[in-house]
């Protein structure tokens, strides 16, 4: 799963794709029938294993997106996407939503 953010400026992600040229990215929103498609370039990392896109996407913070990338009508790579504002390194799915429950630690030995 690649997570983005929620902004208007481009993005830089990595992916791994079956073939180093793609000219399409198609990303639906999850539990509606939204979908944007996007021109894009690959760029081909240093030791070829992965691939760069940088791109301006149109996302909605706490929504789920299926990617496909696309080589002419050949699908090069598939994905999930999630859109969240908050720091990555301090992400959690449950941000400010789990509440831990204490315990005294007693139980009682039936035999």
């Amino acid at each position: 799963m690649i997570i983005l953010k929620e902004q208007v400026a481009a993005q830089t992600f990595k992916i791994i794709p079956r073939s180093t040229t793609a000219d399409t990215l198609i990303l639906e929103e999850e539990g509606s029938e939204t979908s944007n498609s996007y021109g894009i370039t690959l760029v081909t990392g240093a030791n070829d294993y992965y691939s760069t896109i940088t791109e301006a996407l149109t996302l909605r913070e706490g929504f789920f997106y299926t990617m496909t990338v696309k080589n002419g009508s050949d699908i090069i790579y598939k994905d999930r996407v999630y859109c969240t504002n908050q720091t990555i390194t301090d992400y959690t799915i449950n941000n400010n939503e789990y509440t831990q429950q204490t315990s005294d630690n007693k139980f009682i030995i039936i035999s």
